[in-house]
């Protein structure tokens, strides 16, 4: 039901070019929609045009920046459906250059909604939240009615970001939902540098046959989520007014720790290594510890959960980063 819905829909894509985004279009060109892209290609945040090789006829790029406010206004005129996934999501960038992480990731959302108040009232909106808001966890798995009390300044916009989202929900009535997302991993990840996460960059590590670096002893346990299923989640939550004015987790079958996680990596690889290091100290500030999230909420009202095995998700990525790395790094 969720994918018979797009056929002939019109979507758009915010930071269409990264990582999710450029996955979530695929699918949705694959399904019929008609799909707008958007992204500011801003170097080291992850918009590759790489990312939409081989569908380059089957969808609109349009470059321009979620912070302009007429450019959104003029993007989101006709649109049904909008994948809300721009945003910068850098934890030590954050720290560094506040600023700028409150202009992309709080005022540029409120720009963006009230595109869609006053030009396009009636399109659904599904934001990219992040587990991230809730900080460190005062149990576990977390759930939707866990305090957020975020680490980082990333964690505080992400959450600003949500939280618009919702008002404009019960205030002016937009169909809005958001994603509350774990470590995702998949192709056509940001790989770079490693201030986006540390799944992209321990693949890297691997395929280029380097040690995979390990803070403290590799206990801290986290769930990861490949990206396919990342994209069933918005699908689902895009086609389904159950949804709006609701948020939700995404989750990983079972917690790893990042010890058995790179020594899988490297395993599947079949070249690399596994090092321990001490902590930097600008990383051990906001590190949170073990962390994993519950997906009951969404597995109920929407009927998503994770279907692809770690081991599974694993041999696709590095497979994928092996063919195509040098357009990544």
């Amino acid at each position: 039901m969720h994918r018979t819905f797009y056929a002939g829909r019109a979507v758009l894509i915010t930071g269409g070019l990264g990582f999710i985004g450029s996955n979530l279009a695929r699918r949705l060109a694959d399904l019929g929609a008609r799909v707008t892209l958007v992204d500011s290609l801003i170097p080291d945040y992850g918009g590759n045009r790489f990312n939409i090789a081989g569908y380059e006829d089957r969808v609109c790029v349009d470059i321009a920046d979620v912070r302009d406010p007429y450019s959104m206004r003029a993007l989101v005129q006709g649109q049904d459906v909008l994948f809300n996934l721009a945003g910068q999501v850098s934890h030590i960038d954050s720290m560094t250059d506040p600023f700028t992480d409150l202009e992309i990731n709080a005022r540029s959302q409120l720009s963006i909604l009230e595109a869609c108040r006053y030009e396009n009232p009636t399109i659904k909106i599904v934001y990219a939240g992040t587990r991230q808001q809730y900080g460190k966890p005062r149990y576990l798995p977390l759930d939707e009615n866990h305090l957020q009390a975020p680490t980082d300044v990333n964690g505080v916009n992400k959450l600003a970001g949500e939280w618009y989202h919702i008002v404009y929900h019960s205030a002016y009535g937009l169909r809005t939902t958001s994603l509350r997302l774990t470590n995702t991993y998949g192709p056509r990840q940001l790989i770079k540098h490693n201030r986006q996460g540390f799944i992209g960059w321990f693949v890297r590590q691997a395929v280029e046959g380097k040690p995979i670096h390990l803070y403290g002893d590799g206990s801290q346990l986290r769930d990861l989520t490949y990206v396919d299923d990342v994209v069933d989640a918005f699908l689902r939550a895009g086609s389904d007014d159950k949804a709006n004015g609701s948020v939700y987790n995404l989750g990983g079958e079972a917690p790893v720790s990042l010890h058995d996680l790179a020594q899988m990596i490297v395993a599947v690889a079949g070249q690399g290594s596994v090092q321990l290091a001490p902590w930097p100290p600008e990383r051990k500030k906001i590190d949170i510890g073990d962390v994993y999230s519950s997906y009951a909420r969404i597995e109920q009202e929407l009927g998503w959960r994770p279907t692809t095995s770690l081991q599974a998700g694993l041999q696709i990525t590095l497979a994928y980063y092996r063919q195509h790395l040098g357009h990544y790094i």
